[in-house]
Order: C-alpha cells, then sequence, then structure tokens
C-alpha cells in the first residue's frame, strides 16, 4: 500500500458542524481493544447473548421463501400491531399502528430523525447530564443550541424539576430524555415524573424520550413520561430490539407519537433510509410474539451480574451506587485523584480492563466511568480482580 498525498482543500469540503463534533468516545477505548485478546472490555454496551434460536430460525425460513424486498416505509403492517399491542400491554401506552409507529434502522435512526424533523437553528434542545453520547452531536449536527441539565449521584442521577427549571428559556424547544438511563442506570417513577411533566407542559416543549432499556428495569415496571396526563401528544418515544432481545446487529428501532409528529419523521425517512431492513423487521415481529420469555431469562441473568459487579466495585474500593435499570455500573473514581480518561487509560494499559471515561457522557460525568456488566460472570470476575490489583498499586 502507498499513502496517498491528502489536499489541502480537503478540510474545506467538510460541513463545519461535522468537524466540530468528536469521534464517539465509547468507540474510541472499543477500538483500542481490537485484535488483543487480553483485554476485557467493559466499554460497548451489547449483550453478550446471541439472538434466540427461534428468531434466527424465523429469518432463515423468510430468506428461503424469498423475502428480501422493500416493505412498506413506516415498516411492516403486522410489526407495528404488534410494537403497539407491547406497548399497550406493557407500559399502557396507546398507539394507532396505522399511523403512530414508524419502524426505524435502530433507535439511532428514530432519534436522528426526530430531532432533524423538529429542531431549527438556534433552538435550545436541553440534555441531561450525564447522558448517553449521541445526544449531544445529533443535536448540533441539525443546529439545535445544547443545554445540559445537570443529575447528581446523590439524587441517584435522576431528572428533578427544580434542575430543569433553571436551564429553560424562552428560547427552549426540546427536552431529550433517556430513562433508565444510559451511562448511570437511573430510572424515574410516575412519582419522579410529575413535577417534570408539568413544568414541560407549562413551557410547550417536546420531548424526544429514548426508552431503549425500558425492559432492563430490576426493582419496578418501567414508566414513560408519554403515560403521564397530557404528555402522550408532546412525546416522541423512542426504543427498539437491540438491548433487551440481543438484536444489537439486526438494526431495528421504532418511534411512538402523534399522527402529525411522525408524519414529518417519515418524510425524512423516505429520502434516507427508505425502510428498515426487511430481515430485521421479521425477526422483530418474532421476538414480540415467541420470544418474550428470552427476554425476561436474559434480564434475571443482568440482575445477577449486576449484584455481583456492583458489589465486587465497593470491595475494591470504589462508590458505587446500584443501578435501577440498563446493565451499566457508574462507579466514582473520585478517591483516586485522577479525572476520569486518566483512570480509563491507565486501566487499560495497566491491567487491560476497558472502561469508558465518564466525561465522554457530559460534565456531570467526570469523576466516573461506565463499565457495562453485559458481560459473562467469568469475565466480569476477572476483570474486578485486575481491577483490585490496579487499585492497590494506585491507592
Amino acid at each position: 500500500m502507498f499513502n496517498k498525498q491528502v489536499s489541502p482543500h480537503t478540510q474545506g469540503w467538510i460541513a463545519p458542524r461535522v468537524r466540530e463534533i468528536a469521534p464517539s468516545g465509547i468507540r474510541a477505548f472499543f477500538d483500542l481493544t481490537a485484535g488483543n485478546n487480553d483485554i476485557i472490555s467493559l466499554g460497548v454496551g451489547e449483550p453478550d447473548f446471541k439472538t434466540p434460536e427461534h428468531i434466527r430460525a424465523a429469518c432463515i425460513r423468510a430468506l428461503e421463501r424469498g423475502e428480501t424486498t422493500y416493505t412498506p416505509n413506516s415498516g411492516l403492517p403486522e410489526l407495528r400491531e404488534e410494537i403497539a399491542r407491547y406497548l399497550r400491554t406493557g407500559f399502557g401506552l396507546q398507539y394507532n399502528a396505522a399511523d403512530e409507529v414508524i419502524v426505524t434502522v435502530g433507535s439511532s435512526e428514530a432519534l436522528d430523525l426526530a430531532l432533524r424533523a423538529f429542531t431549527a437553528p438556534g433552538d435550545e434542545i436541553i440534555i441531561p447530564s450525564p447522558s448517553y453520547i449521541a445526544y449531544s452531536p445529533i443535536a448540533h449536527l441539525n443546529g439545535g443550541t445544547l443545554i445540559e441539565v445537570e443529575t447528581t449521584a446523590e439524587q441517584g442521577f435522576k431528572l428533578t424539576a427544580e434542575a430543569l427549571e433553571k436551564v429553560i428559556t424562552p428560547r427552549s424547544k426540546l427536552l431529550v430524555l433517556n430513562f433508565p438511563s444510559n451511562p448511570t442506570g437511573a430510572v424515574m417513577s410516575y412519582e419522579d415524573w410529575l413535577p417534570v411533566a408539568e413544568l414541560v407542559k407549562q413551557h410547550n416543549l417536546l420531548v424526544l424520550s429514548d426508552e431503549i432499556y425500558a425492559e432492563l428495569t430490576y426493582d419496578s415496571r418501567h414508566v414513560s413520561i408519554a403515560s403521564l396526563p397530557g404528555m402522550q401528544e408532546r412525546t416522541i418515544l423512542i426504543s427498539g430490539f437491540s438491548k433487551a432481545f440481543a438484536m444489537t446487529g439486526w438494526r431495528v428501532g421504532y418511534a411512538c407519537g402523534s399522527r402529525v409528529l411522525l408524519a414529518a419523521m417519515l418524510k425524512i425517512h423516505q429520502y434516507t433510509a427508505m425502510c428498515a431492513p426487511v430481515l430485521g423487521q421479521i425477526a422483530a415481529l418474532e421476538s414480540l410474539r415467541s420470544g418474550l420469555a428470552d427476554k425476561d431469562r436474559m434480564k434475571e441473568v443482568f440482575r445477577q451480574r449486576r449484584t455481583l459487579f456492583v458489589e465486587g466495585l465497593r470491595t475494591i474500593g470504589l462508590e458505587c451506587r446500584e443501578p435501577v435499570g440498563a446493565f451499566y455500573a457508574f462507579p466514582s473514581i473520585a478517591r483516586t485523584g485522577m479525572r476520569s480518561e486518566e483512570f480509563a487509560l491507565r486501566l487499560l494499559q495497566e491491567a487491560g480492563v476497558a472502561a469508558v471515561p465518564g466525561h465522554v457522557f457530559g460534565s456531570g460525568g467526570e469523576g466516573h466511568i461506565r463499565c457495562s456488566y453485559a458481560a459473562s460472570t467469568a469475565k466480569l470476575t476477572e476483570a474486578l480482580e485486575r481491577m483490585e490489583g490496579f487499585m492497590k498499586v494506585k491507592m
């Protein structure tokens, strides 16, 4: 291979908003582990389970039947019906499958569609901190002005109306939510949502609620902010099949909301992705019809791993609140005196354990690292042993 000369004009061709965003901090640490089998990665939020066999088999049969065509832009009608039924029976939400549900290329596309459809330059987009790293750059790409609202470990990383009210201005338009939370594992109850919902209605905000971890709550049933009085009409609910159904590579998500709002998102979807992959949609359909027991089985394993890992972190001297949802621990590293990026780099280089530095999740994440416990018990145990040795040397 030979090195090509890079034209000095190359950077000028790249749109300013793209130049201004940083590459994914999670992927940066994931890439550092590539090809090194001795590194234990707790970095990427991906279940270590295979997609259940009956779901794979349903797709093989569909492939043999030649089901390889486009689907309607909104997704297979039968899948949209199952999604609406699933949300109704599982979370008490009422959506018309015909025009209030869109199947997307993962929940990531649903988020992008929503931010593109509803953001005008200068609109303020409020994002809790810490939160999933994709919200901020996608909002920036679509011309929004990013406003962080602080959540704290002392309050369980929950969003409070008091903190939210401090950042709302006349230009505030969207509130992006992610509960259960990546990276903190925080969960909001109905009582937690009530004052937040009243504030949202008072200031006429639109809510984008990323509920990809809705199924992974361990102490109570997930409560969507859309289920509160007057909130469904102003909420775009975003979710998918990647996490709870172990279907990350199938790339199937969905968005639900009012007919008018989804019609705006659908226009963009038609000109970009056109439709989610048909085999992924068939897999999603099978998971809703016959895979709920698989989902519950995997959730119970995550629960057991949570107990093992969080107790292990505390034993080695890292303070950690027990996550109530998702599959991430978010321990504090404050006692080490290190910034999160330094801690994560040294943990990787000196102990062979990859975790994500908390600062990549926003200013509220500094002083923490994110560790995924969606890994085998053996790997989690070995990671804790390595981390214990690292902590003894550093402290």
